[in-house]
């Protein structure tokens, strides 16, 4: 009999490939793809954040006020004030009641997204309402939330953690599982940073200590540098009264990376883009002998004075870092700043030892829970239950191979689902098996038994492992991480199942009774 047919060698290739795939997670051999154990049982992190949404709808109604203001400069109509109210709105006092077709021009050309819900007179002059749409402040929520997703996606990237979970849950919050994270307050600083850099001139004029007693002067903030103490841990903080307006933001930066100055101290130095380039040349030039502040997240980093037009894009970031500060602003520079703030509302850490403890326990259940049921067919089944269990075997390589192949990611769960597929690809064996112990009672001969007997099964086998294939399916699409590990193990273990039960197995009864060995069939 010819051994090596084409159904054979196929099937040889498909258990020699699970196992070429496989051999990494225990050696450091090609193809260097492995099975990455998740959260439960290597440890790390679990965050659920909440993106405070509502700041970048207050954000954009404050840059709308800003950009109404220059336009009303531009147009030469005066204002009495363009302040921020609740629900979204925006209330404009214009001077002057001749000047409302004008203004209402302006609004209609460049602000047609606004609403206008009254208009009215006023002593001296004429207040316009607008509004923000609802349809539109729940599109820059949305917006927000989905940018703060791949925000926070790139700096975890850069910061070096293997098979993050990080996904939308529901409505403006982010789920995030950080598998084998040393250092959980660290990552916290780093995703939590908002990174919002600014550039903005120091008031020369105005006086910083009368502005704290009293009121900051029109178009001024009191805002502070912050330095610590490396050696004390004691913190000083030098107030500066900064203009609000932004000459130049972080959406010009390229690249931002650590460096060192003359006394090897860590600083970060920026680069812009060519339009921002330009930008910050212009600054420069026109902002001779002034200090130009740079401003991270509301805190002063440094206010150096310009002593000369600065070309070349280029620019430093100093604050007495430490190494692991500096990179970490790095990284949050490099990766963009969050277009909101973002709280943590439920966090769980996983202990190394735990997650060890969990691995050993699982796989510990799993050899048990197979040992007992290989025992089982070799004494029930006899001969074919030998079968069976080389089947088994090669199950359980075809699923582990599988979930490296796919980068897929092991949990507690999950291991729960290759022990639930051990006892699912028995039990379509003993489907056959019955199946061709009802032939063989009937008379027919080994060969005979052995066909009818898949060919009766198949239907059944199928019926069964199809309709939990589409569970699986289901779970994986709509589970959360936990839930789906559980589903890819089941989803790979029901396809190995049929692989091994109606081709492999038979494969095996075709090849043996060809060689005359029908004992095999004493079952």
């Amino acid at each position: 009999m010819k051994f090596f047919t084409t159904k054979r060698v196929l099937i040889l290739g498909i258990i020699v490939a699970a196992v070429v795939c496989l051999l990494p997670t225990f050696t450091n051999t090609w193809p260097h793809k492995k099975i990455n154990l998740g959260l439960d049982l290597q440890g790390g992190m679990h965050l659920v954040l909440e993106v405070q949404s509502q700041e970048a709808v207050n954000a954009e109604i404050d840059r709308t006020i800003s950009q109404l203001k220059l336009d009303l400069k531009n147009e030469k109509i005066q204002h009495m004030g363009i302040n921020k109210a609740s629900d979204y709105k925006i209330i404009a006092k214009i001077s002057g009641a001749d000047n409302r077709s004008d203004v209402e021009k302006l609004l209609s050309d460049e602000y047609a997204g606004l609403e206008i819900p009254s208009v009215k007179n006023i002593d001296g002059g004429i207040s316009f309402t607008l509004r923000l749409p609802d349809k539109e402040s729940d599109s820059i929520k949305k917006m927000a939330t989905e940018q703060a997703l791949e925000t926070i996606r790139n700096r975890i990237d850069e910061f070096g953690v293997s098979e993050p979970d990080i996904r939308i849950q529901s409505g403006n919050r982010i789920l995030l599982q950080l598998p084998g994270i040393s250092d959980p307050e660290r990552a916290k600083g780093l995703i939590g940073k908002t990174a919002q850099l600014t550039f903005q001139l120091v008031d020369e004029q105005g006086d910083v200590n009368a502005a704290i007693l009293g009121k900051p002067p029109v178009g001024d903030e009191i805002l502070y540098q912050v330095r610590k103490n490396a050696n004390t841990g004691s913190q000083t903080k030098t107030p500066f009264l900064i203009k609000k307006h932004v000459e130049l933001d972080g959406s010009h930066l390229t690249n931002a990376r650590v460096e060192f100055d003359q006394f090897q101290q860590p600083q970060v130095g920026i680069e812009f883009s060519r339009k921002g380039a330009g930008i910050f040349e212009r600054i420069t030039g026109a902002n001779i002998n002034k200090r130009l502040a740079i401003v991270l997240d509301k805190n002063v980093y440094s206010a150096p004075n310009i002593n000369d037009r600065i070309s070349g894009g280029k620019a430093v970031i100093t604050g007495h870092f430490t190494l692991e500060e500096a990179t970490d602003l790095a990284i949050a520079l490099r990766a963009g700043s969050l277009p909101a703030p973002v709280r943590i509302i439920e966090e769980r850490t996983v202990g190394p030892t735990l997650g060890a403890d969990s691995v050993r326990t699982g796989l510990m259940s799993m050899l048990v829970g197979g040992a007992l049921v290989v025992l089982f067919m070799i004494i029930y089944y006899k001969g074919a239950g030998l079968i069976a269990d080389v089947a088994l075997i090669v199950n359980i390589l075809l699923i582990g191979g599988g979930l490296a192949v796919f980068g897929a990611t092991l949990t507690l769960p999950g291991i729960a689902g290759i022990i639930l597929t051990i006892g699912m690809a028995v039990d379509a064996n003993v489907i056959i098996f019955e199946r061709i112990r009802e032939e063989l009672r009937t008379g027919q001969s080994p060969k005979a038994a052995v066909d009818a007997g898949y060919d009766r099964a198949t239907l059944t086998i199928m019926d069964a492992n199809v309709t939990t294939l589409i569970a699986a399916v289901v779970l994986f699409q709509f589970g959360t991480g936990p839930i789906k590990g559980f589903a890819v193990t089941l989803g790979l273990g029901i396809v190995a199942s049929l692989f091994t039960a109606l081709i492999l197995s038979k494969s095996i009864y075709d090849m043996i009774l060809a060689n005359k060995q029908s004992d095999v069939l004493s079952i």
